[in-house]
């Protein structure tokens, strides 16, 4: 054999091994969940540098139309890191969100925003892709059930497709606020209270299109469980969850994913995983967590059964229907993608 075709040979050789390699790799992680909702684990997905780009807490996560993933963390180095979908970090950009805590896109005709809520400064901001400030929303202290700033502590927002927002204010007076896409305040519901029409722990908020009527579900984080309230406010429906302290509801195709911050109350720390619900609120498969089981229709408690998380946060469904999980309270750690198989 020729020197030259020796060289070839052997280069192809390599690449095929190294291709080989890089396949094996991405296939050897352990496989989560029940059913037909099984997931490969990646822990290592994120490329960050630690020591460049930090994480505080990584709170939550959502993907664009270019088919980027933007994680919004409390570390005001870098609040929002922008990754391609095989970990590669990006772009980075934001120091002003102290309490930077929920993340939500939105399409405008053709054009991309985020909603950003911080629960240190107890404001909501609408951003550009890459971090300008379109709108700030304060305290809305016209609905008459707020006093002062520190009263308001926003969580998560849902925007609808006429640009009309809700706000949900987990963390602080426990209301639903509804705005029109100018901002201007038009109505209130919810409220911290003991009747199923109130929340406690109103930690996220989507609007629900899979069914002919859109509806909003609303985290109610401390008592288990999903509320589906209309549009107005009125009480739909409650989705129980026993065992799972949900974080916010996240809705891709026919079906619902959510972090479960802790089981079975938020006492018990280092206890999360992730559920995942059909479009009949079923429980069909929880990451990290023990199967579900139905016993006459009834969802039996369900708790941790393998320690892959500690307290997560969120859940971003990609395009091709991976998943990615930000963790709260997790020692710093990056997200984990969850590949489907």
């Amino acid at each position: 054999m020729e020197r030259r075709d020796f060289i070839k040979h052997t280069t192809a050789l390599s690449a095929g091994f190294f291709i080989s390699k890089d396949l094996l790799a991405q296939n050897s992680g352990p496989i989560y969940g029940h059913g037909h909702m099984r997931y490969r684990m990646d822990k290592n997905w994120s490329k960050a540098d630690s020591q460049k780009n930090p994480v505080n807490d990584c709170h939550e996560m959502v993907q664009d139309a270019r088919g980027r993933i933007l994680l919004l963390t409390n570390e005001t180095k870098n609040n929002v890191l922008i990754y391609n979908k095989s970990g590669k970090l990006l772009d980075t950009w934001g120091h002003g969100f102290p309490g930077a805590h929920g993340l939500t896109i939105v399409n405008e005709n053709g054009s991309e925003f985020l909603f950003i809520t911080d629960t240190v400064k107890h404001q909501v901001y609408k951003t550009t892709l890459d971090g300008r400030i379109l709108m700030t929303i304060d305290v809305p202290l016209e609905t008459g059930v707020y006093h002062k700033a520190e009263e308001f502590v926003p969580t998560e927002t849902a925007i609808d497709t006429n640009g009309d927002f809700f706000i949900a204010d987990g963390y602080g007076a426990q209301y639903i606020t509804h705005y029109d896409k100018e901002g201007k305040l038009k109505g209130v519901f919810g409220g911290k209270g003991e009747g199923d029409e109130h929340l406690d722990n109103a930690h996220g908020i989507v609007i629900d299109r899979r069914q002919s009527t859109p509806t909003l579900l609303i985290t109610d984080r401390t008592r288990n469980c999903f509320k589906r309230f209309s549009l107005d406010g009125k009480l739909l429906e409650v989705i129980k969850l026993p065992g799972a302290c949900v974080c916010r509801p996240v809705i891709k195709g026919d079906y619902l994913y959510a972090a479960v911050l802790r089981s079975p109350d938020l006492g018990h720390e280092n206890t999360g995983f992730t559920t995942i619900l059909d479009k009949n609120n079923k429980v069909v498969s929880n990451i990290g967590g023990t199967e579900p089981v139905y016993q006459d229709g009834v969802l039996q408690p369900m708790a941790q059964a393998e320690k892959i998380f500690l307290n997560p946060h969120d859940v971003c469904v990609d395009n091709d229907e991976n998943l990615y999980v930000a963790q709260w309270a997790s020692g710093k750690v990056y997200p984990y993608k969850f590949t489907r198989v």
